[in-house]
């Protein structure tokens, strides 16, 4: 499924889910895929659930990586501006749904039931979200799709001065 950026100026609404930032906080595979993306705040409009928030915070607790999670608090909410969304208790009887409709753990139920909520893009690097109508995308494929983009935008400009 392709995910192509709004070529109206309006940033992408993203659904960020929890491996995107552990990908950079523990620095596996694609940090500097996910740094790169965290960094183009214009073209995205980044949202991530509680769940993600909480689940980020227990692992680095487990790791007693206290001050690393209050650095992700102050960076991704704070300077980042990534928007913090929940499901109310009425919402949960739709993440039970997917879960049993899709075949997916309850966090994965729960990003997807969000997305749906709230429009939202799912971007993961969990291949579980392909089962679902809304899919995902990782953020390397949004940032070819963002190249590509301007690639073409430059070339119509091209075009239209010779």
């Amino acid at each position: 499924m392709a995910f192509r950026i709004s070529s109206k100026n309006e940033p992408m609404n993203c659904l960020l889910d929890s491996n995107i930032f552990l990908e950079g906080i523990l620095l596996q595979t694609h940090a500097e895929e996910v740094r790169t993306f965290l960094s183009d705040t214009d073209n995205f409009a980044l949202s991530m659930s509680d769940f993600s928030l909480h689940s980020i915070g227990h692992i680095l607790f487990r790791r007693r990586s206290y001050v690393a999670f209050q650095k992700f608090i102050d960076d991704v909410v704070g300077r980042l501006g990534v928007t913090v969304l929940h499901l109310d208790p009425g919402d949960l009887s739709s993440v039970i749904t997917a879960a049993q409709q899709y075949t997916l753990d309850f966090d994965d139920a729960y990003q997807y039931i969000v997305a749906e909520k709230y429009g939202l893009t799912i971007v993961s690097y969990d291949r579980d979200f392909d089962r679902t109508p809304r899919a995902r995308t990782t953020p390397g494929i949004l940032l070819q799709e963002l190249n590509q983009q301007d690639d073409d935008n430059q070339d119509n400009g091209n075009e239209a001065t010779l």
